[in-house]
């Protein structure tokens, strides 16, 4: 086995390890080694990419060098490099942008802790993409959960601490929904490697054995997951828990840690138990209503806020909506469509976040009455968070408008009930999504209210790098979405 081949073990060991140094170190070496150790990880992913991209096949790297029982492995293809690389890249550009104006947000001995979250959290996300265990994934699933905790009870506001105690109540239902999955699928197939796992459940599916358990597994499991990524009804946590976190915090939580999640599920439905299970038990029919109505009612939500902070959080329930909405669809156009806008919404919802926490730094408010001339005076953030914005609605040359491109694609290829519910979802959610994001921008640049006081704070120059490069990675995908969704076919068929 090639030293390239240990890239994905080091991306999952390195801010592990790191982690633990970094809440014993003092506030300033701890960013530091943060900053470094998740480029670093970027930098490695890339070039994991670059042999992956090259015509190298998948493979099973086993670590301890031991199979299993004894030992874990992690299965690394193009689609997993490609998440991968996505992931430490919006996690690194969201710290840059948000982990070193912390002294506005949090008590000085808060910002060792944070780095070592953040880590802690780019490890665990790393390790859903590569593992191709069952409970190690449910490990890390974990981890990322507490993680996220911390993150959201860092600000040391009454608000926030009931945010973080509702995300820790509907995530530890989840992850119990989904634990109890992984011991029923245990009973049934005594394996907990995904590939024996998708064998067993092929064979108990073509001979109509244990057809009841199997339907309860698959039910147990996406609702576990469905919970934890904020799907529709389950939405009730996220306004609070984005709206009142740290804007790095804000941007990793809502553009990874349910994308995060969202992956995951992809990745047991295709590599696992199979597209066709999820269609036999009628359980993607669910999936696709409720993924539906939330991108309708997150729409709904966002309109009615009079905070720009919890509008994009209730924008982040629309867009898992469309996720859920292609995965419902159960075919490979729409787990390949479900992929690209996991993509599209990180890029896009981290740079939104960010550039509204610019503006509020000009203006001293989230609210809409007082954002207003924000953008005169901040004009590089206005212009990063029109970007986010159009991407969001749709516009061409964006990454939100190819994401968009494929869904309707995918649901082209019915030609029934479901062609009509995918094509009416995706033009009334587009539609509700002008309404807010182009009022929000009107306010943005609206003559500002002279009697209003304006706080003189200017956004450092580190944060305008975290903005150009999230900026351009939104433009970037929305002017070669042919080339990723590539990728992402050709790494979706070698995950079989």
């Amino acid at each position: 086995m090639s030293l390239w081949q240990s890239i994905p073990f080091a991306c999952i060991l390195l801010p592990l390890a790191a982690a633990a140094l970094t809440a014993a170190l003092p506030t300033r070496r701890a960013r530091y080694v943060a900053g470094f150790v998740l480029l670093v990880q970027t930098v490695l992913s890339a070039l994991l990419v670059a042999r992956m991209a090259s015509g190298n096949e998948s493979y099973v790297y086993m670590m301890g060098h031991y199979p299993a029982p004894w030992g874990n492995e992690i299965r690394v293809g193009l689609l997993e490099s490609v998440i991968g690389l996505f992931f430490s890249l919006v996690m690194t550009l969201s710290v840059l942008g948000g982990l070193f104006v912390l002294e506005q947000e949090l008590l000085s001995d808060r910002h060792s802790l944070m780095s070592a979250l953040l880590l802690l959290l780019s490890s665990a996300l790393q390790a859903q993409v590569y593992t191709n265990d069952l409970f190690t994934a449910y490990v890390f699933v974990e981890i990322m959960t507490i993680s996220a905790v911390g993150l959201i009870a860092a600000h040391d506001t009454g608000r926030g601490q009931v945010a973080a105690m509702r995300y820790m109540i509907m995530n530890l239902i989840g992850s119990a929904l989904f634990l109890l999955s992984i011991i029923l699928l245990y009973d049934l197939t005594g394996h907990l490697l995904m590939s024996p796992i998708h064998d067993s459940v092929g064979s108990l599916r073509g001979s109509g054995a244990y057809r009841l358990p199997l339907t309860v597994v698959v039910a147990l499991m996406c609702g576990g997951l469905a919970i934890k990524s904020a799907l529709w009804p389950f939405h009730t946590w996220v306004p609070d828990a984005y709206g009142t976190s740290t804007p790095a915090a804000s941007a990793i939580l809502s553009s990874l840690v349910s994308e995060g999640y969202v992956f995951l599920m992809v990745k047991l439905i295709w590599r696992m138990l199979g597209p066709e299970t999820i269609v036999s038990t009628h359980v993607n029919d669910v999936i696709l209503v409720f993924g539906i109505i939330g991108m309708i009612s997150g729409s709904v939500g966002a309109i009615r806020q009079v905070n720009i902070k919890r509008l994009i959080a209730w924008s982040s329930v629309a867009q898992i909506g469309y996720m859920y909405m292609g995965i419902g669809l159960g075919t490979a156009a729409g787990l390949e469509a479900a992929c690209f806008h996991i993509l599209s919404h990180a890029a896009a919802k981290a740079l939104l976040f960010l550039s509204a926490n610019s503006l509020h730094a000009v203006s001293g408010s989230y609210r809409m009455e007082y954002i207003r001339g924000s953008g005169r005076r901040a004009p590089l953030a206005a212009a990063a968070f029109i970007v986010g914005a159009l991407s969001l609605v749709g516009i061409p040359f964006t990454a939100g408008f190819a994401s968009k491109w494929f869904f309707a694609q995918a649901g082209l290829a019915y030609g029934s009930l479901r062609m009509i519910l995918v094509f009416a979802a995706l033009v009334i959610s587009t539609a509700l999504n002008v309404v807010y994001f182009m009022g929000a921008i009107i306010r943005i640049f609206s003559p500002a209210d002279d009697g209003l006081s304006r706080p003189d704070k200017r956004v450092g120059p580190l944060r305008y790098v975290a903005l150009a490069g999230l900026a351009g990675l939104t433009v970037l995908l929305g002017c070669i979405p042919g080339q990723i969704m590539a990728w992402i076919t050709e790494g979706l068929s070698r995950f079989g």
